[in-house]
C-alpha cells in the first residue's frame, strides 16, 4: 500500500470494484486515513483463505515473489507490478506456481497502454521508416523529488534490499523496446552510483534485437528537469516520442513534412494505469489475454540481469586497472 498500491486501489474503485481486501505489513510510509473501512489482513495465508479471484502485487520489488508465488498457487489471477522481481532467483518457482494454479498474469508495464506509443509501434509495423538505423531511449528523473514525504535515501527505489536502483525502477524502456522491436538476443551496460546511494543512479545499456537492430538506453536518478524520450531513426525519416508530454513527432526524409500526434484531449498519466486496470479486470474475467505476459516480463528480467552482470564486470575491471 505504497504510492502505486494506492493508485491501483483508487482506480479499482473508479471502475466499480469494491469487494477488496488489503494485505498490509505496516511498513508503508503513507498515512492510512484513506483506507478506513476496508478489511485488512496482516497474514498473507489468512488473506488467501478469503479465496480472492485476483491479487495485485504492488509491494517493493524484492518482495514480489513472496506474495506472487503463493497467490499463483491458490489459482489467483495476478497483476504483478514491474519488474517481476529483483533477480532471476525463484523465477522458475513462479512459473511452476502459475502453471499449477491456472491463473493469468499481467505484468504492470503500463506504457504499453500509451496511445501515442501504440501509434509509434504501428508506424514501425507498417515500415514507415524503412530500415531502422538508430534507437535511443532516455529516461532521467531526480529521485529526491519523487516522494517528498520521506527521505529519498530510505525509499524502496534507493534500497538494494528492496530491489531499488535505476536499472530496476526505471526498466520500462527495456519492456517497450522489446514490445516494439521483438526479442532481445543480447544486452550489456555500465552502472554508476551517485548522490550517496548504495544502488546505481546511472545506467547506460545497449540491446541487440534478433532482427539485428541495436538500441541504447540511458536511465538515471539525477536529471532535473526530468526527461523521458524515445528517438528512432530510419532511412525514410525519424520518430521522436516524448514520454513527458505524450507527443509523437513524425519527420519524413529527406525534407518532407513533419507532423505531430498528441494524446486525446484531457489525457493524463493516470489514464495509463486506469487502462491497465480495466484490461486486468478483463484478463481476470477471461475476456482478454494479458497484453504483457509473464514470459515477456521474465524476458525484461533477463535483460536487467545481463546488464547488471556486464556492469559489474566493467566495474571490477576498472578497479583492477
Amino acid at each position: 500500500m505504497g504510492s502505486i498500491g494506492r493508485r491501483h486501489l483508487r482506480n479499482l474503485r473508479s471502475l466499480g470494484e469494491f469487494d477488496i481486501v488489503l494485505y498490509r505489513t505496516g511498513k508503508s510510509t503513507l498515512p492510512a486515513e484513506d483506507l478506513a473501512g476496508l478489511p485488512v489482513e496482516t497474514d498473507f495465508a489468512r488473506a488467501l483463505e478469503r479465496q480472492p479471484d485476483a491479487v495485485i502485487v504492488s509491494n517493493p520489488t524484492a518482495l514480489h515473489l513472496e506474495v506472487a508465488i503463493p497467490a499463483a498457487e491458490a489459482g489467483c489471477h495476478l497483476l504483478l507490478e514491474k519488474p517481476v522481481s529483483d533477480s532471476m532467483a525463484r523465477i522458475d518457482e513462479l512459473r511452476r506456481a502459475v502453471a499449477r494454479g491456472g491463473g493469468q498474469v499481467l505484468v504492470g508495464f503500463q506504457f504499453r497502454f500509451h496511445p501515442t506509443l501504440q501509434a509509434l509501434r504501428q508506424l514501425l509495423a507498417e515500415r514507415r521508416l524503412g530500415l531502422v538505423t538508430s534507437v535511443r531511449a532516455h529516461w532521467g528523473e531526480y529521485l529526491p523529488d519523487w516522494h517528498p514525504w520521506e527521505d529519498f535515501r530510505t525509499s524502496y527505489a534507493a534500497r538494494g534490499d528492496l530491489g531499488g536502483g535505476a536499472l530496476l525502477t526505471l526498466c520500462h524502456p527495456m519492456d517497450y523496446l522489446g514490445w516494439i522491436f521483438g526479442g532481445v538476443e543480447a544486452a550489456e551496460g555500465m552502472l554508476e552510483k551517485a548522490i550517496g546511494l548504495e544502488v546505481e543512479a546511472v545506467v547506460e545499456a545497449t540491446l541487440r534485437f534478433s532482427s539485428g537492430i541495436l538500441a541504447s538506453v540511458h536511465l538515471d536518478y539525477l536529471q532535473r528537469p526530468p526527461e523521458h524520450s524515445l528517438s528512432i531513426v530510419g532511412e525514410r525519416g525519424r520518430l521522436r516520442w516524448d514520454g513527458m508530454t505524450g507527443e509523437l513527432e513524425i519527420s519524413q526524409a529527406p525534407d518532407g513534412p513533419s507532423t505531430r500526434q498528441r494524446p486525446p484531449k484531457g489525457f493524463e498519466r493516470n489514464d495509463l494505469f486506469l487502462a491497465e486496470m480495466s484490461h486486468f479486470l478483463q484478463v481476470a474475467s477471461g475476456e482478454a489475454p494479458p497484453l504483457c505476459t509473464l514470459e515477456e516480463g521474465i524476458g525484461v528480467q533477463q535483460i536487467i540481469e545481463d546488464v547488471r552482470r556486464s556492469g559489474r564486470r566493467a566495474d571490477v575491471g576498472r578497479r583492477g586497472a
